[in-house]
């Protein structure tokens, strides 16, 4: 499997319109359709990007994978399409579909596509507390 740590993606939607950082407000998205798969890539788009925390989809195309990190806030990660296996504290779980774990805080985790799935990851880091 390919380590990809230094190649994820960030695609913005190019249209007419200005460029942003998050998605457009006040409109209703199917989520699994704002970000496409890519192949050979690990794809992300914010949705959310605040200094209390921050709501990213990704995409991993089959064979993707990111490398171990860690983070200093809890992360949770829901599956909105596909298959994922992830890596937490050197525990693997496979996650399907609307299946969804929370990453604590200050443990190595990593991500492996063994097939190609979405992911929404939402860090909330206001109020942390270990």
């Amino acid at each position: 499997m390919k380590n990809n740590k230094d190649r994820l993606t960030d695609h913005t939607n190019n249209t007419n319109h200005k460029a942003s950082p998050e998605l457009e407000k006040s409109k209703a998205h199917i989520i699994v359709e704002i970000i496409e798969y890519v192949l050979n890539a690990v794809v992300s788009k914010t949705i959310i990007k605040k200094t209390t925390g921050n709501i990213t989809v990704l995409s991993f195309a089959t064979g993707e994978e990111l490398a171990e990190k860690t983070s200093p806030f809890d992360n949770y990660i829901q599956i909105i399409d596909g298959t994922a296996e992830v890596i937490i504290n050197e525990k693997k779980y496979e996650l399907k579909l609307g299946d969804g774990i929370v990453i604590p805080a200050h443990a190595p985790h990593c991500f492996n596509a063994n097939e190609q799935f979405k992911m929404i990851s939402t860090i909330i880091k206001s109020g942390y507390e270990d």
